[in-house]
């Protein structure tokens, strides 16, 4: 349930830009393999796994290997967990990795091989937040429900509000997306990945094309001169010989010893950083991407 009692973000008035975004989506939307009609329910939600905070560039490849080696949850839960951590490869926030696992363990245990439609059903997959429920729910199954991701912030801050960017997260973002969705599920999901794809291509946090967006006629910001009102979203700390580039350095060892075991001697010149490559492995270890054994490290069996 949607709640509006506070609607301070967006207090200025709600424009009408369904129909024109509708419209672009039509002639400008990539095509994107988990956005076909074949795709199912399951290609969806790998992909909606493999798009948290990366791009979709860097998820094509990885996303066809996925579903070319496990077509289905229940192909997945009987592989290794290991394997999963080794596809993942390069793709950051390995996490995922574990947690689609058992996400398809959970879904042949308890939905029986099927992604439950159910947003609440969705909400106890492992890995599975408020933002990825209902992706699923709306592209793999037509439900209506704002779906809200970083791109559409941004076109929601500009167009409605008359921001130069967004404020940081909040419940506020989903009921100023529900007050521009149309009542239909099939248009609302249209609107839903037709205000992300705008996001993605056109209404870009640097240097926005305005002149190819069709919102240019109605988008608040415009209308008030292009103010700069700041970027109220919080910064991630440089990846440069933070503690997540170390976890990464150890991790692509651990991917790809062939014996699968690495040992000390080997581990030691993963990073340079006794302490933070200590941190690295403990890290690790606590998420369950790496497990100890006699003869040193490796990754979860």
């Amino acid at each position: 349930m949607l709640h509006r009692t506070h609607h301070a973000p967006y207090s200025g008035p709600v424009t009408t830009i369904a129909a024109p975004l509708t419209a672009w989506y039509a002639a400008h939307a990539r095509d994107l393999p988990w956005r076909r009609p074949d795709c199912g329910a399951w290609g969806v939600l790998v992909s909606e796994f493999m798009l948290q905070q990366t791009p979709v560039t860097r998820v094509l490849r990885p996303w066809r290997e996925w579903l070319d080696r496990w077509p289905a949850p229940e192909s997945l839960a009987a592989a290794p967990v290991a394997d999963a951590v080794r596809l993942w490869g390069t793709l950051g926030y390995p996490r995922r990795a574990l947690w689609l696992h058992r996400t398809a363990a959970r879904i042949v245990e308890r939905h029986g091989g099927v992604v439950p439609r159910d947003v609440a059903d969705l909400l106890e997959l492992p890995g599975v937040g408020p933002y990825t429920a209902r992706a699923i729910a709306v592209f793999a199954y037509g439900e209506r429900h704002p779906v809200v991701d970083t791109n559409t912030r941004r076109v929601l801050a500009r167009a409605v509000a008359g921001r130069s960017g967004p404020r940081a997260p909040s419940p506020h973002d989903l009921v100023a997306m529900e007050d521009v969705l149309p009542r239909d599920a099939a248009g609302a999901a249209i609107v839903n990945a037709a205000a992300m794809e705008l996001g993605a291509l056109v209404c870009v946090a640097r240097a926005p094309r305005c002149g190819d967006c069709p919102l240019e006629d109605r988008c608040a910001w415009r209308a008030a001169g292009y103010p700069d009102t700041g970027d109220g979203r919080p910064r991630q700390a440089r990846y440069e010989g933070s503690d997540r580039q170390a976890r990464g350095a150890v991790l692509r060892v651990l991917r790809d010893a062939a014996g699968g075991t690495v040992p000390p001697a080997r581990l030691a010149g993963a990073w340079p950083d006794i302490v933070q490559r200590d941190r690295a492995v403990a890290s690790l270890l606590a998420d369950g991407l790496a497990e100890t054994t006699a003869g040193g490290l490796r990754l979860p069996g």
